[in-house]
């Protein structure tokens, strides 16, 4: 499997987003992403509380600017200037010289706090007060709005995920107690009545009861459970009050996981994000030390050299260099993407999955659950002449509802209920061929042909030509007719190839069934290439031969297809949040069963690799054009402050236009 961990980090923090996490996989590498970190509480706090840093110095400096040019008092000089604008810079200055400070105990020197700080320390220096303040407070601005960018996206993925109530009705000695779902231990029973949410992972311990488990995996027939069976957080439980054995605490829910997963992707970097970083660990120091060289070798070569003047100019230089516009938007960028996806019902593992998905040319997709629905459905009844329809269908009813098979549920959807006035003797369940049983005296078979031959009944050959899966019904010895079963093609499979097509991407589909069943699919959605009767090492054997003409994304219901799965660039499950081995081996799960998820979630990356470099260039122009200003004496502090922080606005507000967009 591909990714044996869930990975835990602090949220995705601006600038230097995550905490530095190791994290080995055996198919996609991933190097650790140097950093520090830099807590957003905004969850915690309200819009008002996290502006008001910036609202104080705003209205300081605003103030401040007016008594500078326009009101000219003669007291605003000397000390009570530069207290005002020390007092308009503390509010936003300090969170960052702490932040530069921590980074520097911690072996990372040159952050772009520590820019950020030596800049606007040295502008108090040589008396530029306002610009000291602006270069503050516009990067404190910055810090909101990815602060606020970032809640967003989580706040989109919790509400898509977490559906679980709050409170739950537990036993006490035999006595109802609603309690808060976090405090309740492994081992208490929960009492869950008809219609109410399942809020912990568990074991059923009434003999049977039905569920929806459409929040977990979009599938809304009911799914009926057995005594001892595993239920799941988020089910729903539909008709009789059932009593369920708790197996994990709250937060070691399935869905906890899966949330806590979504949530920590960004510790997943993609290449670009990580290209970025080490380019900002060597890029840093760089910056600093030309600095250095600007403002003391003019010394050298100047003859009215004047301190002052070329450390203004090297602070110019080291607020416009600050890499932050790009440190702060493309992981933001990346968590857009992810946010856009959960809000479609596609959680990506991480942005490098996002960039992969960017570039597939291929996807491969198993037919049963992934294009079909996986949910057998009767297609035709023929009943020979000679036998009386309706008695013979309630006969094969009654026989198949003591089967377990898929098959059983089909004829039972297809009949109506069971008839237990209905006697039938000597059932018996006959391995590999069907169900065989007496009535009246006369023995009565339902099956394969198989069972057909062991009883020496004849029928008609064709049949077993027949696409379809066929039952075939024989009583008192004679061919008594036959019902096709299929499983149906998914209602938006056809869109959903198509849509691809349009994208130029290559379908081919892998199964395990039969080849005329795979063709027939194959016809009806338009797939030019597909191959049945495969083992999973045949799958393997194929994915492997298509990957030598480009990435390949395989889409399967990623249980059986664990191998296929770990072996493609990219491993898409459907409707997988009903299974652990789903969501460790999957690198995007797709959450409601929909195969039109597939062309979003390719349009989704595209969207957010778009955004990603539109940001990389835009910074990278921006900063060339006031650099060879600045070299040239041209560009002040002010548009310093312009191409440092007024870029990372733009690139901020540039990447969370994803999370609007409309897929």
């Amino acid at each position: 499997m591909k990714h044996q961990h869930h990975p835990t980090a602090d949220d995705a923090d601006c600038c230097s987003t995550s905490k530095k996490i190791n994290q080995p996989t055996e198919h996609h590498h991933h190097e650790d992403s140097d950093g520090h970190d830099h807590h957003h509480d905004s969850g915690k706090k309200s819009k008002l509380q996290l502006f008001l840093p910036a609202i104080v110095a705003l209205s300081l400096l605003v103030a401040g600017l007016i008594l500078d040019h326009l009101i000219h008092p003669s007291w605003f000089q000397g000390w009570i200037r530069l207290v005002w604008y020390v007092a308009a810079y503390v509010p936003v200055g300090i969170p960052v010289l702490k932040e530069a400070f921590y980074s520097i105990t911690k072996g990372d020197v040159f952050s772009e706090f520590f820019l950020m700080g030596i800049a606007t320390l040295g502008a108090f220096a040589i008396k530029e007060y306002p610009e000291a303040v602006a270069v503050m407070l516009f990067y404190a601005v910055g810090e909101v709005f990815q602060s606020l960018a970032v809640t967003k996206a989580k706040g989109n993925i919790k509400a898509l995920l977490d559906q679980r109530p709050d409170e739950v009705t537990i036993l006490v000695d035999d006595a109802p107690q609603v309690v808060k779902a976090k405090t309740v231990t492994n081992g208490a029973i929960i009492q869950l009545k008809p219609g109410e949410k399942l809020a912990l992972d568990g074991e059923l311990i009434s003999d049977s009861a039905s569920f929806n488990t459409a929040a977990l995996t979009g599938e809304s027939q009911p799914d009926t459970k057995k005594k001892g069976n595993s239920v799941f957080a988020g089910m729903i439980n539909l008709n009789t009050p059932s009593l369920v054995k708790v197996s994990a605490a709250y937060e070691d829910s399935k869905l906890s996981k899966i949330l806590e997963l979504v949530q920590n992707a960004t510790t997943q970097k993609s290449t670009t994000e990580l290209f970025i970083r080490r380019f900002a660990k060597v890029y840093t120091p760089i910056v600093v030390f030309l600095a250095i060289a600007i403002t003391l070798l003019p010394y050298f070569f100047v003859g009215d050299y004047i301190f002052e003047e070329w450390l203004y100019k090297a602070l110019i230089f080291l607020v416009i260099s600050c890499p932050c516009a790009l440190v702060i938007s493309i992981p933001l960028g990346y968590f857009g993407g992810i946010g856009a996806a959960s809000r479609n019902g596609i959680l990506f593992k991480g942005g490098n999955f996002i960039d992969i998905l960017a570039n597939v040319k291929q996807v491969v997709m198993d037919k049963t659950g992934t294009l079909t629905a996986g949910v057998f459905k009767v297609q035709q009844a023929t009943i020979l002449d000679g036998f009386d329809r309706s008695e013979i269908l309630k006969w094969v009813n009654v026989l198949e509802s003591n089967s377990t098979h898929p098959v059983a549920t089909a004829i039972r959807n297809f009949v109506g209920e069971v008839d237990h006035s209905v006697n039938l003797k000597d059932i018996e369940e006959i391995p590999g061929h069907g169900l065989k049983a007496s009535i009246n005296g006369k023995f009565f078979l339902v099956g394969n042909f198989r069972l057909m031959d062991k009883f020496k009944v004849s029928y008609n050959e064709a049949l077993s030509d027949v696409i379809y899966t066929v039952i075939a019904i024989a009583y008192d010895g004679k061919f008594a007719g036959y019902l096709t079963i299929a499983d149906n093609i998914k209602p938006d499979a056809p869109r959903a190839i198509s849509l691809l097509q349009q994208m130029g991407i290559k379908i081919t589909m892998l199964s395990g069934d039969k080849i005329s069943v795979v063709n027939d699919v194959a016809k009806h959605l338009d797939i030019q290439q597909a191959f049945g009767e495969l083992l999973p090492e045949d799958k393997v054997e194929k994915v492997r031969e298509l990957k030598n003409s480009g990435s390949v994304a395989f889409v399967g219901d990623g249980v059986n297809d664990a191998p296929v799965v770990a072996l493609s660039d990219v491993g898409i499950a459907m409707g997988g949040l009903g299974s652990d081995a789903t969501v460790e081996a999957a690198d995007v799960v797709i959450q409601d069963d929909m195969p039109t998820r597939i062309p979003t979630a390719i349009k989704i990356s595209k969207q957010t690799k778009r955004i990603v470099w539109q940001n990389i260039t835009l910074a990278f122009g921006v900063k060339a054009v006031v650099l060879i200003l600045g070299a040239g004496g041209l560009a002040t502090m002010w548009e310093a402050v312009f191409a440092d922080v007024g870029v990372a606005l733009a690139a901020i507000l540039n990447a969370v236009r994803i999370q609007r967009m409309e897929f």
